[in-house]
């Protein structure tokens, strides 16, 4: 994993695994405002030429470690970040319900977005 760069592109909503030149895995995600301001990831894909080398793991960590450094929360809809982060309970604050639902309304208002 050390020749993997993680990035956040912000703008694009989007935090991208990097292995050269090209992206092998990204997390999509969207800034929730209201209620409180979170990062709300909605799917995770690793290429599959680079499935089980902790690809998926790292970016998660790393969404959370970008929340934590924002001083804002993590509100996983994402599968496999809902599973990381209840692996990784000291890493991943547990989201509030009223922010799951907000961010489940946000995703369900914007349907085209992801």
């Amino acid at each position: 994993m050390s020749d993997i760069e993680i990035r956040d592109d912000r703008a694009g909503g989007r935090l991208e695994a990097i292995a050269g030149d090209e992206v092998v895995g990204h997390i999509e995600y969207f800034v929730l405002e209201a209620p409180a301001r979170a990062l709300v990831p909605v799917h995770t894909i690793v290429e599959p030429e680079h499935e089980g080398k902790g690809i998926a793991g790292s970016l998660a960590r790393e969404l959370y470690g970008i929340a934590a450094r924002e001083g804002i929360v993590v509100a996983p809809l994402c599968p496999y970040v809902v599973k990381w982060a209840a692996r990784h309970p000291e890493e991943a604050q547990a989201a509030d319900p009223e922010l799951l639902e907000a961010a489940t309304e946000w995703l369900e208002t914007h349907p085209g977005r992801f």
